[in-house]
């Protein structure tokens, strides 16, 4: 079921002749709309998600769960309809590259009555998935993986999960942590779920589950550090409101600090699910001022980037763009504590240090991480890997330097199919 890649789109970036001044409206959060899409087709009653994100990842996850019989009306772009059905296969699932449908469906099915197949790209098929599907097997569910433990792989859904007791090493992902959690509450005895090993990255990811989980009707309990405990019971429908995609927009206000302008993104909520004070603390150590008003969430480029020395740990997502603000920076940064982003849509350490050497860059490659000397940069062909945060820091790069061509701007579709015109728009207004 793997499916062919998209055909290769180069594109030259464009350069800014001066300050970008802009306010973005954005799609919602790709992480809110995923665990929005589980938690509504594991509830009692019908769901609507307000402000979605529509992407592919978004896209393949509202097919998967159609697969398994929820009924999922995302013909309006601005809100989607979600009802309940009764979980069942046989079931295909194509999870394309993306980490939250490899890592969130695969419990879920397990509560389905029958077989359900995962596949995906063919750099899926390297992402890890051994932690949840050793947990998974723990609690008695049988699944039958590829030689190497990920996908290709089948589920075999007996319709309920015992639950009670289990053990991950999550430090690879901190989805495996919030796969298992968003499913948890249908388990017959619910979960505690300990996680041993080194540190699970991405904290806010998980803070966003429980919190959602929350918000559902669950009752979660995670006082003791690295356990989670989630009690049977049943998940209300709701009505979802997806925020701006926080990720999404770094590279829009990495173009304000590039450039020395100011980029607002526009609708951003007075409380966030998104690691918003984690986010604004590094780029205000690049040089950029950060505000939060009634217009949105504003950043502003002082005409100083600096190089910082930082863990990434909670933001490792960020890290493609902040290392293209790092390139762009008056002095050297080191960016760690990312190890487990080496599973991601691609080995993002190693590519970063590729393509950013190819650039002109001086590159320290560390199993966690980067040292990054800014140098004389040039224009070169910037290897996407079929990833769309690697297209975003090529992006950045290209307002200051000319010549930056992309080798593939087509997998920004993954998260923001508009990347292309929005960017070559917020170029022009300089």
């Amino acid at each position: 079921m793997a499916v062919m890649a998209a055909e290769l789109r180069p594109w030259l970036a464009p350069s800014a002749a001066g300050p970008v001044t802009a306010t973005v409206r954005l799609p919602g959060s790709k992480s809110m709309t995923a665990r929005a899409l589980i938690l509504a087709a594991l509830a009692d009653g019908p769901s609507t998600i307000e402000a979605p994100l529509r992407a592919r990842d978004t896209t393949l996850m509202s097919a998967g769960l159609r697969a398994l019989g929820v009924a999922v009306d995302a013909s309006a772009d601005d809100r989607w309809v979600v009802e309940p059905g009764p979980l069942r296969g046989p079931a295909r699932v194509d999870v394309g590259l993306a980490g939250t449908i490899m890592r969130f469906l695969p419990p879920v099915a397990a509560l389905a009555e029958g077989t359900v197949e995962f596949d995906g790209d063919p750099h899926a098929r390297n992402r890890p998935m051994g932690p949840i599907l050793d947990t998974l097997r723990s609690l008695g569910v049988r699944v039958d993986a590829s030689p190497t433990g990920g996908l290709p792989l089948t589920v075999h859904g007996g319709g309920l999960v015992e639950g009670g007791e289990a053990v991950v090493d999550a430090s690879g992902s901190s989805q495996f942590v919030s796969g298992l959690l968003l499913s948890a509450a249908r388990f017959a005895k619910g979960l505690t779920l300990r996680h041993e090993g080194p540190p699970v990255p991405s904290a806010p990811h998980l803070r966003m589950t429980t919190h959602m989980l929350r918000a559902a009707g669950a009752v979660v309990d995670e006082s003791t550090p690295d356990v989670w405990v989630v009690e049977p019971g049943p998940l209300s429908g709701r009505t979802w409101v997806i925020e701006p995609d926080l990720s999404g927009a770094l590279p829009f206000f990495a173009a304000a600090m590039v450039t020395g302008g100011e980029v607002t993104l526009a609708g951003w909520p007075e409380r966030s699910w998104q690691p918003v004070e984690q986010l604004t603390g590094l780029l205000t150590a690049f040089g950029a001022e950060v505000t939060r008003s009634e217009r949105g969430l504003t950043v502003r480029g002082t005409g100083t980037l600096r190089g910082i020395t930082a863990d990434l740990s909670e933001v490792s997502e960020m890290t493609p763009v902040l290392a293209a603000l790092a390139v762009l920076a008056d002095g050297p940064s080191e960016l760690r504590g990312v190890e487990h982003i080496r599973g991601h849509e691609t080995d993002r350490i190693a590519a970063l240090a590729a393509e950013l050497t190819k650039a002109g860059a001086g590159i320290t490659e560390f199993r966690d991480g980067l040292r990054i000397e800014p140098g004389p940069l040039h224009g070169a062909s910037f290897e996407t890997y079929a990833d769309h945060r690697m297209a975003h820091a090529a992006a950045v790069i290209g307002l200051s330097v000319p010549g930056v061509q992309l080798t593939d701007v087509g997998c920004t579709s993954k998260t923001l199919p508009e990347f292309p015109e929005l960017w070559a728009g917020l170029a022009t207004t300089s």
